[in-house]
């Protein structure tokens, strides 16, 4: 299968985040002197194995975990330099992430759990976005009630609430089947790009990361653009 490579810098506009050389090791060295540029109107995903790292970098670019070495700069402002008040304002403003564990509230209900978010972000939720994620039936049933598939949906849909500018996405479509996981990735590509943003998704799975901009791996500590695979 052919990965769709459109990563010409003349094809998006600005650079909205800019990794630069970005190291990381826990108990070993996970990836060192990595440098990444995620642009206007891009999506950008990045494969690899578990243990690779590649959540890890999410979090470093996403602002939840300053990396060992390197630097991230968002709009070129240095991520890190922020006061932790101005980094919370950036993801409760202009940073979405989709969690691989969800981190709903599971004692709420699904509209409990996206007002939440729209309380937060002062936007109304979009009943034309549950209806294309298909949880518009499940808005008073309690969390803890829905299918792994359903608690995705509406992880991805409490984000998509807020109407940010940026998504980091750490396997969103992970317990979904295939066709509803290409339905769900293509309403997060369509929402980027109509407002002109970014999304990083990082994931296993090479259909879904073939619809993507522009494709990674994350191997042997390394960042690698990927052209085609089979």
């Amino acid at each position: 299968m052919i990965v769709r490579d459109f990563s010409n810098t003349s094809s998006f506009q600005n650079i909205l985040i800019s990794g630069k050389n970005l190291s990381h090791k826990f108990d070993y060295t996970l990836f060192e002197n990595i440098d990444i540029d995620l642009h206007e109107g891009e999506v950008v995903s990045i494969l690899g194995v578990s243990g690779s790292g590649k959540s890890t970098l999410l979090h470093i670019l996403s602002s939840l975990l300053k990396p060992m070495s390197g630097k991230v700069l968002y709009s070129n402002h240095s991520l890190y330099d922020l006061k932790s008040s101005q980094q919370t304002a950036l993801r409760r403003k202009e940073i979405g992430i989709i969690f691989q564990s969800h981190y709903l509230f599971k004692g709420f209900s699904v509209k409990e759990n996206l007002e939440i978010s729209s309380l937060i972000s002062k936007k109304n939720i979009d009943a034309d976005l549950l209806k294309k994620l298909k949880i518009e039936q499940t808005l008073h049933q309690n969390i803890s009630d829905l299918s792994g598939g359903q608690q995705q949906r509406v992880s991805i849909a409490r984000v998509l609430t807020k109407k940010p500018r940026v998504i980091f996405a750490d396997e969103p479509t992970g317990n979904l089947d295939n066709q509803t996981a290409r339905e769900v990735m293509s309403e997060m590509i369509n929402y980027i790009k109509s407002v002109r943003g970014t999304m990083l998704v990082v994931t296993h799975d090479k259909n879904i990361a073939s619809m993507s901009d522009t494709v990674y791996q994350l191997k042997d500590k390394k960042l690698t653009k990927v052209h085609e695979y089979y």
